[in-house]
Parts: C-alpha cells; sequence; structure tokens
C-alpha cells in the first residue's frame, strides 16, 4: 500500500465502564422515587434478551476473521449481511421496540428498562433501530472496558503503530484534478484537498482520500468541486450531546432518599418525561480503582452527567449539595436514528471511501474502528483490482472449510 497517500481523519467516540452498585431490585426502587426515575446497578440487569445481544454480538464478530482474511465490502450494507443476512439487516428498518414486542416482551419493561438505557447511551428512545439498540442493550451486560489515560490513548496509539504523517488542519475542499504523468503523455486524476493550517491555506493532492467525519454541514463542511457525477449530500440530522463531569456530593434527596447514608447508587437512568433534564448520570472511577468504596459520606466523587442542553446553576444545585469544580462538553456525538435506515455509501467517488457510513447502523468505538478497517483494505484491493477480495457472501461457511 505504499502507492497511497492517505488523509485519514478517526474520530471514535467514547467507552464508560460501569460498575456493580447496588443490589436493590427494579420495584423497591421505584417506590422510593418519582415514575420519572429509575435508579439500579447496571449489572442486575440481564439483558440476554431473545438472544438479541449476545446473538447479534457474535455475528458481528465474524468481521474479525473476515479482516485477518483481508476480505472487505463496497457498502455497509453489504457488510452487515455478510455477517448475519437478512435478519441482521432488518433490524435496521424495525425498531428495538417492535423487535421486542415480537419476542414477547411487556410494553412496561421496554418503557422502564429498555427506554431509560437508549436515553443514557443514544439520548433517544427505544425508537432507535433495533441494531443499535442491541448494541446499547449489549453495552449493559459487563465486559466493558476503559483505558487507562483516556480513551484518545486508542487515537494516539494506533497513529504511533501506523507510523502516519499526521498534518493538521481543517479540510475546506476537496476537488478532482488532471495531472499529466511526466513525459509519458498520458494523465492520472488526483484529488487536490484545500485545508487551513495555522498559518494559512494548503494545496495537496492524493490519490486515495478517506473520510473518517460525518459529512454534516454542522460538522465537517467539506465542499466538494467539479466531480461528475456529484458526490451525495447527506442532510440526515445528528442527535447533540452534553457531557458534564462534576466533582461534588451528591444531593440524595432529590433522587429520593430522606437518609444519605443509604445512598449507594452508581448508576442513575431515568425514563422519558418532558420534564426531566438529565438522561441519566454515572460515578467516574480511575481504571485501576474502579471498585472504590461508593459511599457519598466518605467525599465528593466524580459524576459524569448525559443531558440534551446545558445544565443551568439552578439544575446543578438540583442535582449536589456542593460542587468544587465542573466541566462541560456539548457536541453532535451521534446520529438521530430514525429507522427505516438508509446508510450513506462507503464509496463517494472512484477513490474517496466514507467510514462514517457505518453508524447509521451504529455509533460506537468498535464500529468506528472496523469500518476503518473495512475501508483501507476496500482502497487496496480497489486499487490493485482484487475483485475477489470484496464483497463475498458465505465468508463464515468457506472460512470454516479451508480451517
Amino acid at each position: 500500500m505504499s502507492n497511497f497517500h492517505f488523509v485519514v481523519e478517526i474520530i471514535l467516540a467514547a467507552v464508560t465502564i460501569y460498575s456493580n452498585i447496588s443490589s436493590k431490585s427494579f420495584d423497591s426502587l421505584l417506590g422510593n422515587i418519582s415514575n420519572s426515575l429509575f435508579l439500579t446497578s447496571i449489572e442486575n440487569l440481564n439483558f440476554n434478551i431473545f438472544c438479541i445481544s449476545p446473538c447479534i454480538l457474535d455475528k458481528f464478530m465474524r468481521i474479525y476473521q473476515y479482516q485477518a482474511h483481508d476480505f472487505a465490502f463496497s457498502s455497509s450494507e453489504g457488510l452487515l449481511h455478510a455477517l448475519g443476512g437478512a435478519e441482521l439487516l432488518q433490524l435496521l428498518n424495525q425498531t428495538i421496540e417492535e423487535s421486542l414486542q415480537k419476542s414477547g416482551f411487556s410494553q412496561k419493561y421496554i418503557n422502564e428498562i429498555v427506554t431509560s438505557v437508549m436515553r443514557v447511551f443514544f439520548g433517544q428512545s427505544a425508537g432507535i433501530n433495533g441494531f443499535v439498540g442491541a448494541i446499547s442493550l449489549a453495552g449493559t451486560s459487563g465486559g466493558i472496558w476503559a483505558v487507562e489515560g483516556g480513551n484518545k490513548r486508542v487515537c494516539t496509539g494506533l497513529l504511533h503503530a501506523s507510523k502516519a504523517q499526521l498534518i493538521s488542519g481543517t479540510v475546506i475542499s476537496i476537488e478532482e484534478k488532471t495531472q499529466q504523468k511526466g513525459h509519458s503523455g498520458g494523465t492520472v486524476n488526483l484529488y487536490e484537498v484545500t485545508y487551513s493550517s495555522t498559518s494559512a491555506l494548503v494545496k495537496e493532492a492524493y490519490n486515495v482520500i478517506l473520510i473518517a467525519a460525518p459529512l454534516n454541514s454542522k460538522i465537517a463542511n467539506i465542499t466538494f468541486l467539479n466531480f461528475n457525477p456529484p458526490v451525495p449530500e447527506f442532510s440526515n440530522p445528528y442527535k447533540q450531546a452534553v457531557v458534564t463531569f462534576v466533582h461534588g456530593r451528591i444531593n440524595a434527596s432529590f433522587f429520593g432518599y430522606q437518609d444519605p447514608s443509604q445512598f449507594q447508587l452508581n448508576s442513575i437512568f431515568t425514563m422519558e418525561n418532558p420534564k426531566l433534564f438529565i438522561y441519566g448520570m454515572v460515578t467516574v472511577s480511575p481504571v485501576q480503582n474502579g471498585k472504590a468504596a461508593l459511599n457519598p459520606l466518605l467525599g465528593p466523587r466524580v459524576w459524569k452527567i448525559f443531558s440534551s442542553q446545558p445544565l443551568a446553576k439552578e439544575q446543578m444545585n438540583f442535582l449536589f449539595l456542593s460542587y468544587d469544580s465542573t466541566k462541560a462538553k456539548t457536541w453532535l456525538a451521534y446520529p438521530h436514528y430514525s429507522p427505516p435506515e438508509k446508510l450513506p455509501p462507503i464509496i463517494l467517488h472512484s477513490r474517496i471511501y466514507y467510514l462514517n457510513s457505518i453508524e447509521w447502523a451504529a455509533s460506537d468505538m468498535e464500529r468506528s474502528t472496523v469500518s476503518a478497517k473495512n475501508a483501507a483494505l476496500l482502497a487496496y484491493h480497489r486499487w490493485y483490482e482484487k475483485m475477489d477480495m470484496i464483497d463475498q457472501e458465505d465468508l463464515h461457511k468457506r472460512l470454516k472449510t479451508e480451517l
């Protein structure tokens, strides 16, 4: 792949570890608080529902075997179909609520348990598509990892391992250009990227481009010039998320606990209610100290709060008796899911690849890295015309036979 000159940006989402924090049952907790709140231990929720999460994840795990053999897929739908057939694709066309209803789960269970998980993970309801819903539920069953020093170290580690050259700047436009091939008299098509650096506008020509930022005018407003046919536009909305870190003492009475010593919760989820101003909140501990004492009487703790809007001072005073530091981040974090989902193409032009297509099926760190490797393999095979390595079906059976 040495002939390639790539522009690659990797955007990965954050992952949080939840610790076991309470043995109280869901029903008894509801008795202590309003009908709008759901407080419980994540590990007490068994989401092996109709085999949706484990079976889907088992099928998705096949991608690592396929990629180990260098197989690639030219569309996100093709990738998902190769992993789980029509059944997996169907999850994109129905809500997680519909999937659970068909499997016999009660509306109460969906409203009070499933919806609360969707709100914390994606700021949305059980109306999100079945695939991303299953991924969310799988995230409650344990086995999730955090990276000491922050998940950003995954990005810096990948950059270091690849020995890639990082150019810092903001891409403004990409234009298809035709250049002469030296003295041979032939021509070659290249892509001229215009980006702003700290000092000036810079133009560079590339053979292949991988775009790893949402092509939404509010996020990555890149203009594509002189393409025939034109590069498609994507106007699908992204969901605003606000994450607020607070170091302080929780106001246990706000959550129905008159005796603060009885408040032993590490995670607080909420059900749908227009009067609620948070989706949920969880404590954050150092990676090597995840089982630290949970009693708030021992001192202030760091809480991570999920909401759709920045928290006002009055709202902070509802949640905390006192706090000494806060840090908030607002961004368009993930797609606004509304099945049936139409996934954007991976191939935007002859040699322009779009990694963020996959996040319209499900948006998380793992899906992003899988999409990145798939795009790299796809670009390589198309460059060298190895079409037998692209969009192959029945790989699960074929690779089993080879072994």
